[in-house]
């Protein structure tokens, strides 16, 4: 039997397909399920996309680095203002200003580097159980509903496999997790486009990154008041990916002050080679419960 289409997965491609409405201008949609304020992944993988749609194809992505400034509107299309900083044989930078009327939501700093072959070594990646032997996300959410509506609602375009007990399991147990650790690949036939495959990595790496924060204190979204927005967020591509195989996304916090935060994190492939590194830093306020 073929496998059932997943509605998230393709509304997902159709987000990441920007329209061209003038030379070096995109505009973006958002899915049919939506948060409160634009995901930023969702944010920095369109910018990602505009910025790619004007370098030529041999350069590959080196880094992508945003700061958000204002909460989108999910209600109203974003446009995506390119602006082509660089262009060499080897090297290409763009600055992309998303922007919604007369609001600037976010800017995003693209560099492109073609280097060739030089020195290489990286961090050995987590020994963690086959993603095959794992349950799916949607098992791990079952009996957690009323707990964390907004993440059993909330698009599911990327399929998980958690290698160790997500924040409400393990706040449920009374535990603490200093680190996080998903597996993750497109839940759905990706197109032969590595700027595909490598926006869907940017899209997921605002996924699980600040979770570290909480689950090092053991505390859990939905099981505790915690107000969490992404500051700012940076990731830097090693090698290529690719996102209709299995990557593991490998989180921790390093840092947590003045009600901030800081999630750092690594992709490797299924043979262990490191493909990005990333770090976010998120506004976190924690309003502890009087019965806890």
């Amino acid at each position: 039997m073929p496998a059932e289409s997943n509605t998230d997965f393709e509304e997902l491609l159709a987000v990441l397909d920007l329209k061209a409405t003038r030379d070096d201008v995109f505009v973006g949609s958002h899915p049919s399920k939506t948060p409160l304020r634009t995901f930023g992944g969702q944010l920095m993988a369109q910018a990602f996309v505009a910025a790619s749609r004007t370098v030529a194809a041999h350069l590959p992505p080196g880094a992508l680095s945003v700061h958000f400034i204002n909460g989108g509107d999910p209600a109203r299309d974003i446009e995506f203002r390119v602006h082509r900083l660089r262009d060499e044989r080897r090297f290409a930078n763009r600055r992309v200003d998303a922007i919604q009327g007369d609001t600037l939501v976010a800017t995003a700093m693209v560099s492109y580097l073609s280097g060739g072959r030089g020195l290489e070594h990286g961090v050995a990646a987590p020994a963690v159980p086959d993603p095959e032997t794992l349950p799916r996300v949607r098992e791990v959410l079952k009996g957690y509903e009323e707990v964390v509506p907004n993440f059993v609602n909330a698009p599911h375009p990327i399929e998980w496999r958690y290698t160790n007990d997500p924040a409400w399991v393990m706040r449920d147990k009374g535990g603490r997790l200093d680190h996080n650790r998903v597996w993750m690949k497109a839940d759905g036939v990706l197109p032969e486009d590595p700027v595909l495959h490598a926006a869907l990595m940017v899209y997921s790496s605002d996924t699980t990154v600040l979770d570290s924060i909480i689950t090092t204190h053991g505390l859990s979204w939905g099981f505790d008041r915690i107000f969490a927005a992404s500051a700012n967020h940076t990731l830097w591509l090693h090698r290529p990916v690719r996102f209709d195989d299995w990557v593991l996304y490998a989180t921790s916090s390093p840092v947590a002050a003045d009600s901030r935060g800081l999630g750092a994190g690594h992709f490797f492939d299924r043979a262990g080679q490191l493909l990005a590194t990333v770090t976010q830093e998120g506004v976190l306020k924690y309003f502890p419960n009087a019965n806890r």
